[in-house]
This record gives structure tokens, C-alpha cells and sequence, in this order.
């Protein structure tokens, strides 16, 4: 396993999980409050403790091009290396676990895994990951050896070698980008842009699956130029048939900015499909922005309403009416309903 820290000469420790590489003292934490100096070793004091644990739609990561219309099962710890002051998952990537919970193994968790039915296999989610690396690679390795599907959903700011061990068990990402500026990612996420750009770069370049979510804040992030300019970068870096989803944002945790409207989004929604093939509306009710299309033909390729997902013109992952092969993984799922 890719080594996650190093000894300083002053006794103190470096952690190499993360960009921040926080030099943490004996019987202090890091910024992720998850990786802790004990007697100069890293000690990772979430291991195996578990905030939330449930057979998810795969399009709730959101994955919509991987397996649409399929379970996966969603495993989640506490703590996070960023500080969004917008954190819609506040409660667990903020603060540190309860003292009181018994820990489970990573036999137990693939156990559950292979014996869910309809499950796909194992998404590490719900608050950030890359700091649970130790307990995320006990299990992705043995999900990987069963068959099953690995998926990170992640704020991609993470350690070049952490990343390549990440990509040897990981079947999809999903990438969480929260602005597409230097400037809000420090002022409102305490970290910085470019390691999450190379991030998506390498996952992109290893050939994983991977899909990008941005979540609208409203006159945070939600300009035409800005929603242009990440557009534009996705194509050229990771290609244009990346999924992009753009969330309405609600406020959370420390913000009170209004709720991103419909017109707001629809309106970002055609700046990025200037340049991307597959653009999605999400946190929202509305139909608009839900469905998968042919880029070539306009045929609706997928429908979906809420987590409901109805297989309407695919065959054998290719348009069932012009032929063109529509990025990702469009097997039909013992969940999902074909027509």
C-alpha cells in the first residue's frame, strides 16, 4: 500500500494523504480531524466506523452514464479535507465521530456487498474518501477480487500517489468540482484548485469511468463565463462526452445564499452543452436536464424520473436508432426497466 505519511526531523509527522500535507504532532489531528499521530505513526481513528450504510440508485452519486437504473451499495465515514462552509453533508464531513460506535471489518462490508441482490457493488461517499484511504482500500480490494464495481465519490483533492492506488481497485469516480476559480476554492473550501484539475486529468488519462458534479451557488459560482470557461476545459482535457451534472444549491451549514433558480440552471445547462455532449440538471424536480440523449440523432436514450430509470433506446450500450456508442457503461440492471 502507498505509503500515507512520513517522519519529520523534528518528530512530527507528515501526512501525504492530501495536498495539504498537514505536519501533525504527536496526539494531534489534521485538517480532515481523521488521521491522528500516535506515537508517531499515522493512526486512522475512523477506521471501519461507518456514518451511513444503504443500497443507493447508482444516479443518486450521481453516475448516470454507469449502469443506470442499478443499486449500489453507499458506505460513508466522518471527516473531510475541505472546510465548504456550503457542505451539504455538514453533520459527517465537519465533525469529528461519535465515541461510542463499534467498528466494522472489511470482510463485513464486502460480505454485505456480494449478498445485497441487485447490488453493483461498493460507492465510498457520503463524506470524503481519500481520508479513509486505509479502510477504503481493505474493502476496494476485495470488492475488486469478487467482481463487483468500486466508486469514489470524491472532491478529487488528492496526492498524485494516492490517486494511482486509488485507480488500481476503482471502476468510476465521480468528481465533485466546486467552482471552476481559484479564489472561491479559497475562500470558501480552504484548499486550492489545481490538484483536483490534475486529479480529473490522470483519472481521466487512466481511462476510468468518470463523471463531474458542480453544485450552482447562487452569485458564488453561477456565472455564464465561469460555467463557459469549466465547459470549455472539461472538453479539451477530459473530453466531451464527460458528464457534467450541475446541482441547485440549498442553503446549508454556514450560507444563506438564495436557492439557485431553474432559470439560473437552465440557463448554465445550455452554456455547458455548447461545448459537452452530456449536460444534467440535478436537486431538482424538473424533468429538464434528466434525460440521456444521442448526440448525434437526438433519440432519448434513457428516461428518468427521480431515481426511476426507464431503458428506452439503447442496444448493446449503442444508439438503437443511428448506432453511435454513448459514453459509459449502459447495461441493463435487474433494477432498471427496459422498453
Amino acid at each position: 500500500m502507498q505509503e500515507s505519511f512520513r517522519i519529520l526531523s523534528d518528530g512530527s509527522i507528515e501526512c501525504l494523504i492530501c495536498p495539504h500535507s498537514c505536519k501533525i504532532r504527536e496526539g494531534k489531528s489534521g485538517i480532515c480531524k481523521a488521521r491522528k499521530n500516535t506515537s508517531g505513526k499515522i493512526e486512522l481513528i475512523t477506521y471501519g466506523l461507518i456514518s451511513g450504510i444503504a443500497l443507493d440508485p447508482i444516479e443518486k452519486k450521481p453516475l448516470y452514464h454507469y449502469f443506470p437504473g442499478s443499486g449500489i451499495l453507499s458506505i460513508g465515514s466522518w471527516g473531510c479535507n475541505m472546510r465548504c462552509d456550503f457542505c451539504q453533508n455538514y453533520h459527517i464531513s465537519q465533525d469529528g465521530p461519535p465515541g461510542d460506535l463499534e467498528p466494522v471489518t472489511p470482510e463485513e462490508v464486502a460480505a454485505k456487498a456480494i449478498g445485497t441482490p441487485g447490488n453493483t457493488g461498493v460507492a465510498y461517499t457520503y463524506n470524503e474518501p481519500v481520508i479513509w484511504y486505509e479502510f477504503v482500500m481493505d474493502v476496494a480490494e476485495r470488492i475488486k477480487t469478487s467482481g463487483l464495481k468500486n466508486i469514489m465519490v470524491t472532491n478529487g483533492f488528492v496526492s498524485p500517489g494516492i490517486l494511482d492506488r486509488f485507480l488500481e481497485v476503482t471502476d468510476a469516480f465521480n468528481v465533485d468540482l466546486k467552482a471552476f476559480s481559484n479564489r472561491f476554492y479559497r475562500d470558501f473550501t480552504g484548499s486550492d484548485i489545481e490538484p483536483v484539475k490534475e486529479a480529473l486529468k490522470k483519472i481521466s488519462k487512466a481511462g476510468s469511468h468518470l463523471e463531474v458534479t458542480t453544485l450552482v451557488i447562487t452569485g458564488r459560482n453561477d456565472s455564464v463565463r465561469e460555467m463557459d470557461e469549466e465547459a470549455r476545459w472539461i472538453k479539451e482535457e477530459l473530453g466531451d462526452e464527460t458528464p457534467l451534472h450541475l446541482s441547485r444549491y440549498f442553503p446549508m451549514y454556514k450560507r444563506h445564499d438564495p436557492v439557485t433558480t431553474h432559470e439560473k440552471l437552465h440557463e448554465l445547462l445550455d452554456t455547458a452543452r455548447k461545448h459537452l455532449k452530456y449536460v444534467y440538471s440535478g436537486n431538482t424536480l424538473s424533468a429538464e436536464g434528466q434525460d440521456t440523449v444521442c448526440p448525434d440523432c437526438g433519440k432519448t436514450i434513457t428516461v428518468r424520473k427521480a431515481y426511476e430509470v426507464v431503458h428506452v433506446g439503447t442496444t448493446d450500450g449503442n444508439c438503437s436508432l443511428c448506432g453511435r456508442k454513448i459514453y459509459g457503461s449502459f447495461t441493463f440492471s435487474s433494477s432498471s426497466r427496459s422498453h
